[in-house]
């Protein structure tokens, strides 16, 4: 049996672009792409705490500092908005007892808290 479990997330970071005009996706800081393990192309859950909006995308690089939301995506956040950034795994049970995620805190300008 497998499960699914988070395999690692962004959290609370600020959205400093919206790119409507886009053709979809989500821009990310190289450094933010390093420090989480997160992959391009790689798909994301996108949890929008100012206003609650739950969406999927997926990730392509960034300048530094930077999460924009491109495309449709573009429209369920505005810059300013603290969002989090979640991608998930399949892993065997026996394996998922001991999994543990690499949880990235990010300050108000996307700098690693820890």
């Amino acid at each position: 049996m497998t499960v699914t479990m988070l395999r690692t997330k962004l959290h609370r970071a600020a959205v400093t672009e919206a790119n409507i005009n886009y053709e979809g996706s989500i821009s990310i800081a190289p450094e933010l792409l390093t420090a989480s393990g997160l992959l391009l192309n790689e798909r994301v859950e996108i949890y929008n705490i100012t206003n609650g909006a739950r969406f999927a995308t997926y990730v392509i690089p960034g300048k530094p500092g930077q999460i924009c939301l491109n495309g449709a995506a573009a429209r369920l956040a505005h810059p300013g908005d603290r969002v989090i950034i979640a991608a998930y795994c399949q892993l065997e049970y026996t394996e998922a007892q001991n999994h543990e995620p690499t949880v990235v805190l990010l300050d108000e300008r996307n700098a690693i808290k820890s």
